[in-house]
């Protein structure tokens, strides 16, 4: 059951058995010697990604968006440029992740124009809720440390259940978004989030868990691409997946503070 972040299910090198192949020719008696003698390879020496990998391309990727964000948020750009910022990172994203691509000048740009939206968003936000974008930011570290930690002793795993309950959650969640967003487009009606209340609150806090969530699956992800050996290129493609969750998760959690501190 490969049911993942999309940004790594379309890509064979980020699933279980999808990448390494080896050759099956049975050496001989002098080859093996040869190879037993030989000092080890380390992962760099053979090209392949490793862990620090993913964290230097997954910071160079945040470094971009957070200084095109600060851009936006202090010269506070108009609702237009939010509103292109995001078509032309979703178009981006879809790119990148339908072509596996790992352009790092890609990604990078798509790092900068998703800086220029969620920076300008994070300032219509601060304009209404003094103080409401530290509180976001300090609330996504605190989940990605939560769920890391999680991840890491064991206490959620990635199981084909859980894949499966998860995707399909996620199915759920983006088709009611589309929905309730077109609702509100052609005035059929009112924004569940407009008037706050119980609905408001229960809907914002799932979309903060299920993003959350979504970050135990890109764990699982990466250590089954580290494991498969993949070229050191892919962990562009990694940290991109990494900063795409991360980024849903800041935008949830900034929304589910706003219904909060809503008066």
């Amino acid at each position: 059951m490969e049911s993942r972040n999309p940004v790594f299910a379309r890509s064979r090198e980020f699933q279980r058995g999808g990448y390494a192949t080896f050759d099956t020719r049975t050496p001989s008696s002098g080859e093996l010697e040869e190879m037993y003698g030989a000092p080890s390879a380390t992962s760099v020496q053979t090209g392949r990604m490793t862990l620090d990998d993913v964290v230097m391309r997954t910071a160079s990727i945040f470094a971009v968006l957070l200084v095109t964000a600060g851009l936006a948020y202090w010269a506070e750009v108009g609702f237009g440029v939010v509103v292109g910022a995001m078509l032309v990172g979703l178009v981006l994203g879809l790119v990148i992740t339908f072509r596996g691509s790992t352009n790092p000048a890609l990604i990078l740009t798509y790092g900068a124009v998703e800086g220029v939206f969620v920076g300008g968003l994070s300032r219509v936000y601060e304009t209404f809720y003094d103080g409401i974008v530290a509180q976001a930011v300090l609330g996504t570290l605190a989940a990605f440390g939560a769920m890391l930690a999680l991840y890491k002793i064991g206490a959620i795993r990635a199981t084909p259940r859980f894949q499966r309950i998860l995707l399909i959650a996620g199915v759920g969640y983006l088709a009611f978004g589309l929905m309730h967003l077109l609702g509100v487009w052609l005035n059929w009606w009112d924004s569940i989030y407009a008037g706050g209340g119980a609905l408001a609150i229960l809907v914002s806090a799932f979309g903060v868990v299920l993003a959350s969530l979504f970050l135990v699956l890109d764990f699982d992800q990466i250590e089954t691409g580290i494991r498969n050996g993949v070229p050191e290129r892919y962990a562009w493609l990694a940290g991109f997946g990494l900063v795409v969750t991360l980024v849903w998760l800041y935008l949830e959690i900034l929304r589910f503070i706003s219904i909060l501190r809503g008066d």
